[in-house]
């Protein structure tokens, strides 16, 4: 049995092995995702819809055929082509859909690009959470060892890993490294 703290399940007795615990971690992402979905609106749902229609192997294969049926139909079969080659009705059909196929696809990539984003900023949040946790947990750990006598001078790792690590800061250092790497390439 697991006690819950809002919507986060919480470890207890129960919890025996590792695949309980990402079990339970599994299941809390699959309500976030349950929950995502609900919100979207119909016109998202519809475009994903769409997309991973369009996006399979069989729709492909599909118009291959079609279109290669309509040809040879225009050419040796009807007595009367409608669409007598260059086939141009064909060309406007193919054209007019694929418009509305990219339409669809955008509409399903920025639905998507929503989702990637929020759960991206929830990891960020998470991982800032953990690096705090982890912090306190080194202050305390470190206080204990001193009062066992376990640690008789400070570590001064400990002094530095324990600072609150400031998202800005490693942002700028992370994009300082990526322009010298493209001034470096741009020298080669």
């Amino acid at each position: 049995m697991q006690a819950h703290t809002g919507n986060r399940p919480r470890l207890d007795e129960s919890a025996r092995s590792v695949a309980d615990v990402t079990r339970a971690n599994v299941q809390a992402m699959r309500q976030l995702d349950q929950l995502e979905t609900a919100r979207s609106s119909l016109s998202d749902k519809f475009a994903d819809l769409v997309a991973r229609a369009c996006g399979h192997i069989g729709f492909s294969i599909g118009h291959a055929v079609g279109f290669a049926g309509w040809m040879v139909w225009n050419t040796w079969f009807a007595s009367q082509p409608p669409d007598p080659y260059p086939f141009t009705l064909l060309t406007l059909w193919a054209s007019a859909e694929g418009i509305f196929l990219m339409s669809f696809v955008l509409i399903s990539q920025n639905y998507q690009m929503r989702v990637s984003e929020r759960r991206n900023q929830l990891d960020l949040q998470i991982n800032l959470l953990a690096e705090q946790e982890n912090s306190k947990m080194l202050l305390l750990l470190e206080n204990i060892a001193k009062k066992v006598g376990a640690l008789h001078t400070d570590d001064p790792e400990v002094g530095v890993l324990v600072q609150a690590t400031e998202p800005d800061t490693l942002a700028q250092q992370i994009d300082d490294a990526y322009r010298e790497q493209d001034r470096q390439d741009e020298r080669t």
